[in-house]
């Protein structure tokens, strides 16, 4: 496990106005954090460069793409040895369909979330990433009926790290 990143309140501060919009000017930022333009910019750069950022994204809208169902697959595999899984993680990780993926405990192994246009498109899906492996005992379909949230932002306000303010 990583040890969490030593962050101070004003990389809190830059932190959360960053996980709102991400387009924020770096002088506006500055001036809402009480830190020069160039402080923030050189704590971004470090935050960056640390992996506490890991990506400038664009939140995309599915539905408005075409892509209006999303399902939950639940699967289930006979063993979960690297080697007898390791075919099925490389076919999840270049899936453009999945959305997000997670090894969890409990009577499923893998929980994955998927965006598709279709049921067809999920059919599809399932036979690309599963068909002919012999590891997956079996898959069981949740289809979302409408979304009360979604989103990736870490809630800073309970995060560990250690003050240098």
């Amino acid at each position: 496990m990583t040890t969490p990143a030593a962050l101070d309140r004003f990389d809190l501060a830059i932190l959360d106005i960053l996980q709102t919009d991400n387009t924020t000017p770096q002088r506006v930022i500055a001036q809402a954090v009480n830190l020069s333009a160039p402080a923030v910019q050189r704590r971004i750069q470090r935050l960056q460069s640390s992996g506490v950022i890991r990506a400038n994204v664009a939140v995309l809208d599915p539905v408005k793409l075409g892509m209006p169902l999303t399902i939950v697959l639940e699967i289930h595999l006979e063993n979960e040895r690297p080697d007898r899984t390791a075919g099925l993680r490389a076919r999840i990780a270049t899936e453009d369909a999945v959305q997000q993926c997670y090894n969890v405990t409990g009577e499923a192994d893998y929980l994955l979330v998927v965006n598709v246009a279709s049921m067809a498109d999920y059919e599809a899906l399932t036979q690309r990433l599963l068909e002919g492996d012999d590891n997956v005992r079996r898959f069981r379909t949740s289809v979302a009926l409408g979304s009360l949230k979604t989103g990736m932002r870490v809630p800073l306000g309970q995060t560990p790290f250690n003050s240098s303010s």
